[in-house]
């Protein structure tokens, strides 16, 4: 018997408890929600309830005074009860979600700590009312639209008879859990293959310009996660490597672009965009500005641009690597 409390339900149990549902042990598992202390000692693991954490009892709960509990010491989000279930048991249920890829140890440690940093950690920080940013910086925009608000949202309006609240609780865990599992299988089956791709590729920079500053791939993937973290461990190693200013690579289409690195992954700002003469100029214009055939853009803000050919998308990089 899986417990957690009864009443209003969020987000952090119902991932909580979908993630136990995924090991052997609690597949079958009831879950039993109250808050009656009587009615959780007979349960077989409790979340979310109970005012104590002990991993050896199987207990989990966040809510008591001392509490300070966060995923490693990397970290400064305080668990919630999905963090905690996830720290204990997520390598055993990404195992279990991602059975259909072959990962060794070494992925499932990758993937744990990727999900926990993109996924996870967002339900922790919000349930623990942890701002993402300075608490005096003024949101331009509302933004309701988090796994959290929607598990909020199945809960009863306060004019709405409560119905079924077992019901809707199973509905959140449904939820979480097919959000979650998606997650797991896109970092499990096309996060985690990228880093190959974007390693053979670090590796083989000197041999595209002398520089070392441009990187070829010789497919697309998702590659700026895991340039950052290959780039710091060389780096690390040789602090007086140079970093890598542009990617390039084959779009759909065929032809080829020429992206700016930013200065982080998620960031706006690249670390040196592609000249300021070139953005928003397009073709044959763009051809004659930039003195590189086979041009087809460069974005307004330049961070990125293409060519119709290979050599010449590493031309304009090239180019671009001597001008503002």
């Amino acid at each position: 018997i899986i417990g957690t409390h009864s009443g209003t339900f969020h987000c952090d149990e119902a991932l909580a408890c979908y993630m136990l549902r995924q090991l052997s042990e609690y597949s079958d598992a009831k879950v039993v929600r109250s808050r009656d202390p009587a009615v959780l000692e007979t349960c077989d693991i409790v979340v979310d309830v109970g005012g104590v954490y002990d991993h050896e009892a199987k207990r989990y709960d966040h809510h008591q005074r001392g509490f300070d509990e966060q995923f490693s010491a990397s970290y400064k989000t305080k668990l919630s009860s999905a963090g905690l279930i996830y720290k204990h048991y997520g390598k055993d249920v990404i195992r279990v979600v991602a059975k259909d890829a072959e990962l060794d140890d070494g992925m499932v440690d990758k993937l744990y700590n990727k999900l926990y940093e993109a996924f996870i950690e967002g339900v922790d920080g919000i349930d623990n009312g942890v701002s993402q940013y300075p608490t005096d910086l003024e949101p331009a925009y509302q933004e309701s639209t988090n796994l959290s608000a929607r598990v909020g949202r199945l809960n009863p309006w306060w004019n709405q008879p409560e119905g079924d609240m077992d019901e809707r609780f199973a509905q959140a865990m449904a939820l979480t859990g097919s959000e979650f599992a998606e997650r797991v299988r896109y970092y499990a089956l096309a996060w985690l293959p990228g880093r190959k791709v974007v390693e053979d590729g670090y590796n083989g920079r000197f041999d595209i310009d002398k520089s070392g500053q441009i990187v070829l791939f010789d497919t697309f993937c998702p590659w700026k996660d895991h340039l950052t973290t290959i780039e710091d461990e060389a780096l690390e190693k040789d602090p007086e490597l140079a970093k890598i200013i542009y990617v390039l690579y084959s779009d759909t289409s065929g032809a080829w672009r020429v992206q700016a690195v930013p200065e982080k992954p998620g960031s706006f700002v690249s670390r040196h965009p592609l000249p300021e003469s070139w953005r928003g100029i397009r073709d044959d214009a763009l051809s004659e500005r930039s003195g590189v055939e086979g041009c087809v853009f460069v974005h307004q803000s330049g961070f990125i641009g293409g060519n119709k050919t290979r050599d010449g998308a590493l031309a304009l990089a090239r180019k671009a690597l001597t001008m503002d």
